[in-house]
């Protein structure tokens, strides 16, 4: 079997339907979850095996769910890639990436 495929996700978690107009509960919540999860990442970009992405993003369903909220609705943006190998930091490596750049560009 080859390797599990290394997932970097963004997604966008909104809390609908809640009778008061803050949803900074529920997103503490989401928080937890994913500090928790072990996986890398900052806010709500994740980074790690693709079947733990999914996973953690369904848990932040399941406890804001657990909040009360009968409704979410959640945009995911998830990229791989299979040309090289990333095991952690993928976004670490982006940004650094592109710090160097600007500072080739400088010189």
């Amino acid at each position: 079997m080859a390797n599990p495929l290394y997932a970097v996700a963004d997604f966008c978690l909104i809390p609908m339907g809640l009778p008061k107009p803050s949803v900074g509960p529920e997103i503490a919540e989401v928080q937890r979850v994913l500090e928790k999860s072990g996986l890398d990442g900052y806010g709500t970009n994740l980074e790690g095996p693709w079947d733990d992405v999914c996973k953690v993003i369904g848990e932040c369903h399941q406890a804001v769910h657990a909040l009360g909220c009968q409704r979410i609705a959640t945009d995911v943006r998830i990229g791989t890639r299979t040309d090289k190998s990333i095991t952690s930091g993928g976004n670490n490596s982006k940004v650094q990436r592109v710090v160097d750049i600007l500072s080739e560009e400088k010189k």
